[in-house]
């Protein structure tokens, strides 16, 4: 069991710092917010159904009793990301990487609602930590509430989604809840593009890096971390998924400030609020290796 905790977190760490690169593809991408969703669950979709249907025709049945679970499942996931492509449009990736570290804090009070478990002091106290160091970014950040109030409901969201999936992966396959939450998410976004007025594209209209950049989107980061994501999920608890998750900021920042420079250059007071909240991750990490050791 302690290996497989180990495992588990190293695999989880090695996603993070795919998805650390999600934020970068996003601002790269010079599409709406919800065309870029739309094609990185299209491709997403094709790539896992094509996957399961020469390898795991059995993960593509489910019970009727299961379709409004993978369907919310697919509401918060596909809401989640536009939102947080559209709060990197209207802000920068530091900001709304930051505040998506809050994460842990608000899982340490939702968690144990949705699992029915007593708070844990130490769960609460890391995420004082994380309220601290919003709280300095808050302080410098006036101008950009709205982002900071957008970012701040894109990771409640995924909260909501992680603790959706550590209850459905204890009945259902990895493939499947992500294969399925996928397809509803999809539908999803094609809705809100059908009663929006978004025209989609040609695809000889999309510039060739822009398809490289939505093919890693929905490969790597999308198609393979989903399902790896919620087979995790089995090993770890979704609290600490949200507090390692905190450490994809730190890798979004880190590559948004080498490759977009002045533009993603911050207030010293912004990196010592991050500052504060990686010290609430990492203090946390620590706490859950010595624990499982």
């Amino acid at each position: 069991m302690q290996k497989d905790n180990y495992k588990s977190l190293i695999h989880l760490h090695f996603l993070i710092f795919l998805w650390g690169f999600t934020s970068i593809f996003g601002a790269l991408i010079d599409l709406n917010p919800l065309l870029i969703v739309w094609l990185r669950l299209l491709i997403a979709a094709i790539l896992i159904f094509g996957f399961l249907f020469f390898f795991f025709k059995d993960a593509l049945k489910f019970d009727k009793f299961s379709v409004l679970k993978f369907l919310f499942g697919g509401v918060l996931i596909s809401i989640h990301w536009y939102l947080f492509f559209y709060s990197i449009k209207i802000s920068s990736i530091s900001l709304t990487l930051s505040v998506l570290s809050t994460a842990s804090l608000m899982a340490s009070f939702l968690e144990p609602l949705f699992y029915k478990r007593s708070f844990m002091i130490h769960e609460l106290l890391f995420g004082l930590v994380a309220i601290i160091g919003l709280s300095v970014i808050f302080g410098i950040q006036s101008e950009n509430y709205f982002a900071i109030f957008i970012s701040l409901i894109c990771t409640l969201l995924s909260v909501l989604f992680s603790l959706l999936n550590g209850y459905l992966i204890k009945k259902h396959s990895s493939f499947q809840i992500s294969f399925y939450e996928i397809i509803f998410g999809f539908f999803i976004i094609s809705l809100l593009i059908i009663f929006s007025d978004i025209k989609l594209p040609k695809p000889s209209s999309i510039k060739i890096s822009n398809w490289i950049y939505i093919f890693i989107l929905g490969s790597l980061c999308t198609a393979y971390a989903f399902v790896a994501s919620n087979y995790i999920l089995k090993s770890i608890s979704p609290y600490t998924m949200m507090i390692s998750l905190n450490l994809e900021p730190v890798y979004g920042i880190f590559f948004s400030l080498i490759i977009f420079g002045e533009k993603e250059y911050m207030d010293v007071q912004f990196y010592i609020g991050a500052g504060i909240i990686l010290l609430g991750v990492l203090g946390n990490i620590v706490f859950k290796y010595k624990k499982i050791s």
